[in-house]
């Protein structure tokens, strides 16, 4: 597989890396531990080279098993994961990013990686009581210490990415962008591209929607978070068929799927940008791989925003409480 660089520190990975969490939670039951070390072994025999995780996948249990999963190849993948949250038993993740809370979660994140320094270590969530730059301090000095190679923040906003560079340079932002979402292109992109920063965009296919297996009588698991996004209600996902509808059509002309081209999609928008698709099934993972060999002419992308900006998406991408720790 190709390789992309990520920030002006030389990160270079796989052009699409694998989003670890929907093994452990978010999509329904989780994955047995066999079938979970199985998929993000097949993705590293098929070329993937960077890994997404975080001690809020589960909690805790995500690193394990990625931990695990990886360390007969640690010397030939990067590993991300990310701080700043805290878990109390029956409750939503509270906001931690105090230096010395930043310090215990890598500490134990090495732990449950089994890996001696953290590849890329992303701030979860702005945390509104800790100053940016006392975080961004506090990875400094993880750095330094060789615990951690890499910054990176998530669903940051603008300004707070600018003072946490202005600190500790920022290898990477990862936040939701896709064809389904792309309010990023407004302000977030024009920073990243001047600071040189990277961009990870997560739910690439917009939690599934892009695939075209979804539709306004899909049901989902209880434990499924999608039944809480107000995109997901049956009437919003009614509204938005419009435009999956579409990306079919197009994608049967292109000889594709359309997840490999809302996923191709996102690899000509800018050379710095490495989507994390995640899957637990061996055949998503080779349908999704096979984004990174479509070529998406110049008459393909205008067509793609034609259509795009004919069909309003109905429904926000996060619950109300979600919402609000967003874009910081």
């Amino acid at each position: 597989m190709q390789k992309r660089t990520l920030g002006k520190g030389g990160l270079e990975v796989s052009t699409l890396g694998f989003g670890c969490m929907g093994i452990s939670v978010g999509y329904g039951p989780a994955a047995s531990r066999q079938e979970g070390l199985a998929i993000i072994r097949a993705a590293v025999d098929a070329g993937v080279t960077f890994f997404d995780t975080a001690e809020g996948y589960g909690p805790f249990v995500n690193e394990e098993l990625v931990g695990d999963a990886l360390g007969p190849v640690r010397d030939q993948v990067m590993i991300a994961t990310k701080f700043g949250l805290t878990f109390d038993r029956g409750k939503q993740p509270g906001l931690n990013s105090r230096p010395a809370h930043i310090r215990e979660v890598a500490d134990a994140s090495l732990r449950r990686l089994k890996i001696e320094r953290i590849d890329l270590f992303y701030q979860h969530r702005v945390d509104p009581n800790v100053p940016i730059e006392e975080v961004a301090g506090a990875v400094k000095d993880l750095i330094r210490e060789g615990k951690v190679k890499h910054f990176g923040l998530s669903e940051a906003g603008v300004q707070t990415i600018r003072r946490a560079h202005a600190v500790q340079p920022v290898t990477a932002l990862q936040s939701e962008y896709s064809l389904w979402w792309r309010a990023p292109e407004r302000d977030v992109l024009p920073v990243l591209e001047e600071l040189g920063i990277g961009f990870v965009p997560f739910s690439p296919l917009g939690r599934g929607f892009l695939t075209g297996k979804i539709d306004d009588k899909t049901t989902f698991d209880s434990t499924d978070t999608r039944n809480v996004v107000p995109r997901f209600t049956p009437e919003n996902r009614t509204a938005n068929l419009a435009f999956v509808e579409w990306l079919i059509a197009f994608a049967v002309r292109k000889k594709a799927t359309p997840a490999q081209i809302a996923l191709a999609w996102l690899l000509t928008q800018k050379p710095w940008i490495v989507p994390i698709p995640g899957t637990t099934k061996r055949h998503r993972l080779e349908e999704n791989l096979g984004a990174a060999a479509i070529q998406l002419t110049a008459d393909d992308l205008r067509e793609i925003d034609h259509a795009a900006s004919q069909i309003e998406v109905h429904g926000a991408r996060y619950p109300e409480h979600l919402q609000k720790m967003v874009g910081r």
